[in-house]
């Protein structure tokens, strides 16, 4: 079958890096292209040389048959390539219509929006996209599923032969997923070819057809997907088996460190729990469900309504971020970008961040040789993978930037660390090496709290379990005790008591 694009041989470097060197990957009429490696593998390095973004050193760029070499993003999508990418780029104020046609609207020849036509023609791609809202509506009153499909009607409004597809179910529900699955198998059905870029393993065998495997900016296999199994397709991206996906560390926890009585807050109510020493407690619980909202009060980013919280056997008020980090309480985010790193800034800055006090001389003066050296064992314990502590934190894999956000928590010398989706974008090598940290932190007596919307994570890694539904806690589960069924049905409203005992 002839490619509709084709990358053969490209290499491109940066000072001290090469980033791709021989990487190649082909996209058909009509199939879904899985692109996979680790984070730092080139993936997103090849995505910008193919739309412009990044000059080529070498190797060839084939659209259509034809050789091709694109100005930038806008020559590339002109052409036929449209990329939807992980984080969302629509204007939540305006309009389906005025985002879809930004900077193209209908216009007549006195240079005025020709408003009827420009919302026919978005409503029209809705439709193809068998869609059940108008291009009216506003985007900031869509869900985040909707304003994923909204990203895919703007690239079909150029007539996308090529749709490239940046992690797309990253913040989408299992019922968002199925509906962009359905979106997905309609335009490979209209000739569509699609790259599929996904750290998540079960959709790769789900979705798509072929699969081009990336490992430290080479090229190592293009195949189809039927003839993978998960574990192959994990050992090709690493180059090594993982023997063990989930390495739980077999040890009893302590003494109780925190006790959390009848919490009560935006998004949750009357939540109890204790957490002990050398614990890792798992939260488990649909989109919703109130578990970031529980984290973010514990830690004092959001204000609690009522309810009592006890630190090794003394009340604390945490009413702000800094009365949490005051009383050993760490709280690293979902979201990473937004709220867990400074992107701009570089490593050493990222990681010493919160924790300037312990670099401070009594006059005020920070003591660079003191910070140095502490970023320095950080970057080797966690094997961050950096040309130097300068480097932009921006600039690294999602799988690093993760390592320099936890141990900006851990360089304020935390007591309880609560990690929020810790390997959300992050591949399975880096997965594994965050595992191997965390069960570091609780051989060393950390009390930590591991909130995930991935079940298999929350089973491998904690030594306890609580489901959260609408709010409130509605089940708790030791490591025995739990599978995958009954945290399901705590999850979706089922009481313990009396349908979880059966299962």
């Amino acid at each position: 079958m002839q490619p509709l694009l084709q990358l053969k041989d490209i290499e491109k470097s940066f000072p001290g890096v090469k980033a791709l060197n021989g990487a190649s990957l082909a996209v058909y009429p009509g199939r879904v292209m899985a692109l996979v490696g680790e984070n730092g593998a080139g993936k997103s390095t090849m995505m910008k040389v193919l739309t412009g973004i990044y000059t080529r050193d070498a190797g060839s760029l084939l659209w259509l048959g034809k050789e091709t070499c694109f100005s930038g993003p806008k020559a590339s999508q002109e052409a036929g390539i449209g990329i939807i990418h992980q984080e969302l780029n629509l204007i939540p104020q305006l309009t389906v219509a005025e985002n879809i046609f930004l900077g193209r609207e209908f216009v007549n020849r006195f240079g005025r929006i020709v408003w009827k036509n420009m919302y026919a023609a978005a409503d029209a791609l809705l439709q193809r996209l068998n869609l059940h809202f108008n291009s009216h509506i506003r985007v900031s009153d869509l869900s985040i599923g909707d304003q994923q499909m909204v990203e895919i009607a703007k690239v079909l409004s150029f007539e996308s032969r090529v749709i490239i597809m940046d992690e797309p179910t990253d913040a989408l529900t299992d019922t968002e997923t199925v509906s962009l699955f359905r979106v997905i198998r309609e335009l490979k059905v209209q000739g569509c070819g699609i790259v599929y870029i996904s750290h998540r393993m079960k959709e790769i065998f789900d979705i798509c057809d072929d699969v081009t495997i990336f490992r430290d900016g080479q090229f190592i296999t293009e195949c189809g997907v039927d003839s993978l199994t998960e574990a192959s397709l994990i050992e090709m991206m690493v180059g090594r088996k993982l023997e063990e996906q989930y390495p739980r560390l077999d040890k009893a926890p302590g003494e109780v460190r925190l006790t959390v009585d009848n919490l009560s807050g935006p998004g949750i109510s009357q939540v109890s729990f204790t957490l002990r020493k050398g614990e890792i407690l798992g939260i488990a619980g649909l989109m919703g469900a109130g578990r970031t909202e529980l984290m973010k009060i514990l830690y004092g980013a959001l204000p609690h309504t009522s309810g009592d919280v006890t630190l090794d056997g003394r009340p604390v008020a945490i009413h702000s971020p800094q009365d949490g980090l005051a009383h050993g309480i760490v709280y690293i985010s979902e979201d990473r970008k937004r709220d867990g790193l400074v992107l701009g800034m570089s490593v050493k800055e990222n990681m010493s961040l919160t924790a300037l006090r312990y670099f401070s001389s009594g006059s005020g003066r920070l003591k660079q040789s003191a910070e140095q050296l502490a970023v320095s064992d950080f970057i080797r314990l966690f094997t961050i993978k950096t040309p130097s502590m300068d480097q932009p934190v921006g600039l690294l894999s999602g799988g690093n930037q993760q390592k320099v956000a936890i141990a900006r928590g851990l360089m304020t010398r935390p007591k309880v660390l609560i990690l929020d989706e810790p390997t959300r974008g992050v591949d399975v090598g880096a997965k594994k090496e965050i595992y191997q940290l965390i069960n570091q932190f609780k051989d060393e007596g950390l009390s930590i709290i591991l909130v995930s919307s991935e079940m298999p994570e929350v089973l491998g890694m904690s030594d306890r379990i609580l489901v959260m539904h609408e709010g409130h806690l509605n089940g708790e589960f030791t490591i025995e005790q739990a599978t995958q069924e009954s945290l399901m049905a705590a999850a979706v409203g089922k009481q313990y008591s009396e349908e979880l005992a059966h299962l």
